[in-house]
């Protein structure tokens, strides 16, 4: 698929899906970005989207809530008369000890990391296939698509990053051929805020390429996999390695 012309929907994910929507938009595709707290940044994209001559929508969204996401998505298929590509970004990451982890915790990881991902391909399906089809793009997480759990403190993000795969293959299947459905694994992509130097110096050595990849390299593989025409129900490491260890 050339996402020239065609329209984008990308929720969550203010730093990297801002790489993305810039991306997407240099290609010549309309693009939406949902937020909840970063205005700022949401808004920001939209104009750099028009500066580039293509359309540049900001919608505020609890996409944890049901008839809030539901409302999210009739906005963008009205601005933009359709919608072809779906890049699921929203998740939350928190850590929680075990003896600490109690039903709400659980729910909150589940709505955000999963269940935001399933009624979004599922509200969205339709719309792409009266279009003639389109692309679903969900984000995993390195240590989930690794097979196996590497940090604790993580149960209920672990769980639901590996049910996004799990999602991934069997909405792959439900959809084709007419929508193909692959996810992004990312790994040290932006060293998170607060993180010290002996922290840094830790990751690096722990990834065989040695560095942060970089929003770009997000941004590439989900050029890649809209522009692919034969692979459906993947899910893509990007991680410089970091798995290998």
């Amino acid at each position: 698929m050339d996402p020239r012309g065609k329209a984008v929907l990308i929720t969550g994910g203010a730093r990297i899906g801002q790489a993305v929507a810039f991306a997407l938009a240099n290609r010549g595709a309309d693009v939406a970005m949902t937020y909840l707290k970063s205005k700022k940044s949401a808004e920001e994209t939209a104009e750099w989207a028009r500066d580039l001559g293509v359309r540049g929508l900001v919608v505020r969204a609890d996409l944890t809530n049901e008839a809030d996401l539901g409302n999210a998505i009739k906005k963008v298929n009205t601005a933009f008369g359709g919608l072809d590509i779906l890049i699921n970004m929203i998740s939350i990451y928190e850590k929680t000890a075990l003896k600490n982890l109690n039903s709400k915790i659980w729910r909150k990881n589940m709505e955000a990391n999963l269940e935001a991902a399933y009624l979004l391909s599922l509200k969205c399906a339709p719309i792409m296939k009266r279009r003639g089809g389109g692309r679903i793009i969900h984000f995993s997480d390195w240590v989930s698509a690794s097979g196996r759990p590497r940090y604790k403190d993580y149960v209920p993000y672990y769980v639901s990053k590996a049910g996004v795969i799990g999602l991934t293959e069997a909405l792959a299947l439900e959809l084709a051929p007419e929508i193909l459905v692959n996810a992004i694994a990312p790994g040290p992509i932006l060293p998170p805020p607060g993180l010290t130097a002996k922290e840094n110096r830790e990751v690096k050595s722990a990834t065989p390429l040695g560095r942060w990849g970089g929003p770009e390299e997000i941004a590439k593989t989900v050029l890649f996999l809209i522009e692919t025409d034969f692979i459906t129900g993947e899910c893509i490491r990007v991680d410089g390695g970091r798995h290998l260890y």
